[in-house]
């Protein structure tokens, strides 16, 4: 199955052109899945149809389907609550009743993560069309899985669950249930279920597309989406320009933010694959109003960018030296740092920061330096003495 993942800044039509896209890809042939997890029925507007938690049929071939997070977060509080009913007990906490559970903030992502990865485990459809929500919000939400994991495992290593066996005798001898066996197994529930979702982020079909009104506003954030992206080893693999004016709005009150467009439009084309969808006169409603978009299709091109090591040699024509390719387009030196952890480094590009593990080959070497040439981040790595005996 093919996964489509569509965001934007707020404001640009994204949903307009998920909706779009998710349609013509149903007429064409293909069992499709509109996801998104808004609160308020955006979708279902642009649809012409009611979504909600339970998916509905938009059209022939088009299925649509909006979670419900407020449910998907009681389930869990009220599964949670279960779990971890000796250790409340043992403090003498009260339980939260359904009824006066509301979502807190994140919930929508949370759940919308796990539609994510229920939709794509399913194989009940051929395509998958998710509506992110803005970029802000959906940058965090596609790097959510890989943080989340990373915090669990300096929180709750694996490898003290070897001691599993020691934690009935110790709540014998201490009288009252440890609650040890039930957090990890809970940790590793929550690991396995959050590497499914970041499986689905990074599979080879997965696929992100930007939405964007062409624009000085519109300029910027792409920029700064892009950057965040390749940060994320993503690109997009079209970029939307919506709501394109015509041609003859030149020669009406509209020539100022045509000529705009036109500008925007011409140092996009340098970069990105454009492809403009032409303004209706009018807010799309209803599946003729989406036909009438001429929204790109899905192809076989994928949005995850290797980050290769070279082997090679110094300067001096014997020393062995180790480069790690970054792409990081639109980042500028000033605004990157570097930060070596252990096995992990830190790479800091202006707003946007990430915690990635170091390649296995890397990890026995010291940084030797970086430098930033045509949009590439290339880290030098110089091998360990104490770590390679053979450069001794």
């Amino acid at each position: 199955m093919r996964t489509l993942l569509i965001t934007g800044p707020g404001g640009s039509g994204r949903t307009t052109v998920a909706a779009a896209t998710a349609l013509a890809a149903a007429r064409e042939g293909v069992r499709t899945l509109v996801l998104s997890a808004d609160r308020t029925d955006t979708l279902g507007s642009v649809l012409g149809v009611t979504t909600g938690p339970e998916p509905v049929e938009a059209a022939e071939g088009l299925t649509a389907w909006r979670p419900d997070a407020t449910a998907g977060f009681r389930d869990d509080l009220g599964a949670f609550q279960e779990r971890a009913a000796n250790v409340l007990d043992l403090l003498g906490a009260s339980r939260l009743d359904a009824e006066e559970v509301t979502p807190l903030p994140g919930a929508e992502e949370l759940t919308l993560l796990r539609a994510l990865r229920d939709a794509a485990l399913s194989e009940r459809h051929e395509l998958l069309v998710v509506d992110l929500p803005p970029t802000p919000q959906a940058l965090a939400l596609l790097a959510l899985p890989e943080e989340l994991r990373r915090y669990l495992r300096r929180l709750l290593p694996p490898e003290r669950q070897a001691a599993r066996a020691l934690r009935p005798m110790l709540g014998r001898l201490a009288g009252v249930p440890m609650p040890s066996e039930w957090l990890y197994e809970t940790a590793a529930r929550w690991d396995m279920e959050l590497a499914a979702v970041q499986a689905v982020v990074a599979d080879r079909n997965t696929v992100v597309r930007l939405v964007a009104e062409p624009g000085p506003a519109g300029a910027d954030a792409v920029r700064s989406a892009a950057l965040a992206l390749a940060l994320r080893g993503l690109r997009p693999d079209v970029l939307v320009a919506n709501r394109v004016l015509p041609e003859q709005a030149q020669d009406t009150w509209l020539a100022g933010p045509a000529a705009q467009q036109r500008k925007a439009l011409e140092e996009w084309q340098e970069t990105y694959d454009v492809r403009p969808v032409r303004h209706l006169g009018h807010d799309p409603r209803g599946t003729d109003d989406l036909a009438a978009l001429t929204v790109p299709g899905v192809d076989d091109t994928g949005s995850a960018v290797e980050w290769s090591v070279a082997d090679t040699l110094a300067d001096d024509g014997v020393s062995r030296v180790f480069v790690w390719h970054i792409p990081l387009p639109g980042a500028i030196r000033d605004e990157l740092d570097l930060i070596r952890r252990g096995d992990e480094l830190v790479v800091a590009a202006g707003q946007f920061r990430r915690i990635v593990p170091l390649p296995s080959v890397l990890r026995r070497c010291t940084v030797a330096g970086a430098a930033l040439r045509d949009g590439e981040l290339r880290i030098r790595f110089a091998p360990d003495p104490d770590l390679w005996p053979e450069t001794r």
